[in-house]
């Protein structure tokens, strides 16, 4: 009687197929499991902090590992995450994310930006706010094309100038004003 083997095991054993397949759902089920932990590695380094309420009027956003600072918030109610951008003039926002916010018309305008000059939009009061709380009327501009995928808006000074901002190593502090 001869029995069906197929491969070769190590030393040029021949082994039977179910101890083979065996080896392969084991591998399988290793790879799937790095492959997990990586995806929720990557989720966790991804989310972004919200900031916290350090006292009446103060909030706090720690730095994130990239060293820049996200924050998650709303425009017009619309639930996004925010690239902090203290050189920015305005809170910046795709056109995608405007038409979810219920943002049309305003002035056409062409934004000059480190890449080049970039159509779009400037549209007043505007509700954007971080956190749960903080909201406050602001111009906005639109035609953001921003390549973090972490944020997809920039929170700028047409926000920020509303308050008292203080930078430590570790944290970003908006103080009311």
């Amino acid at each position: 009687m001869h029995a069906a083997y197929s491969g070769e095991g190590a030393g040029g054993v021949l082994q039977p197929p179910q101890r083979r397949e065996a080896g392969l759902l084991k591998m399988l089920a290793f790879w799937l499991g790095v492959m997990g932990l990586a995806y929720w590695g990557m989720k966790t380094y991804m989310a972004p902090c919200p900031a916290t309420q350090i006292a009446v009027g103060q909030w706090s956003i720690p730095r994130d590992l990239d060293s820049h600072f996200y924050v998650e918030g709303a425009v017009n109610g619309v639930r996004t995450v925010f690239l902090v951008d203290t050189g920015a003039s305005l809170v910046g926002v795709s056109e995608s994310l405007a038409a979810k916010a219920g943002i049309f018309g305003g002035n056409v305008v062409t934004f000059q930006t480190a890449n080049g000059n970039v159509p779009g939009r400037l549209v007043r009061n505007v509700m954007v706010s971080i956190g749960d709380n903080l909201g406050v009327p602001v111009t906005v501009g639109t035609g953001l094309q921003i390549s973090s995928m972490r944020a997809n808006a920039l929170l700028g000074q047409s926000f920020l100038s509303k308050f008292d901002v203080t930078i430590t190593k570790d944290q970003l502090v908006l103080k009311s004003r």
